[in-house]
């Protein structure tokens, strides 16, 4: 296993304990519905750096929605264009 992708599965678990009440695959199905919508790419098709991305910008999004919590905007490692020339670093939309 690699660091990139120690660092996702590190990260999936920080989602799953924000989000208590999601099932194993409700959440792998909304990561590629992210992954789609952002990244213009199934789940199956995007690279390690660019899950790391999405993962990183669904905490922040569930961060957001705590009460009193400021969101926390940890970067993900690594560069900030994948492999496949996608931009990894999160983009969080502000509050509305």
């Amino acid at each position: 296993m690699t660091n990139l992708q120690r660092e996702a599965l590190d990260v999936f678990i920080e989602v799953l304990e924000l989000s208590p009440d999601i099932r194993l695959g409700q959440l792998m199905a909304h990561l590629g519905f992210l992954g789609d919508a952002h990244l213009d790419k199934g789940l199956g098709n995007i690279e390690d750096d660019e899950l790391i991305a999405v993962l990183y910008r669904h905490r922040a999004e569930l961060q957001a929605r705590l009460p009193g919590t400021p969101p926390q905007f940890v970067m993900p490692s690594g560069t900030t264009t994948s492999v496949s020339g996608s931009p990894t670093i999160p983009v969080v939309l502000p509050a509305v």
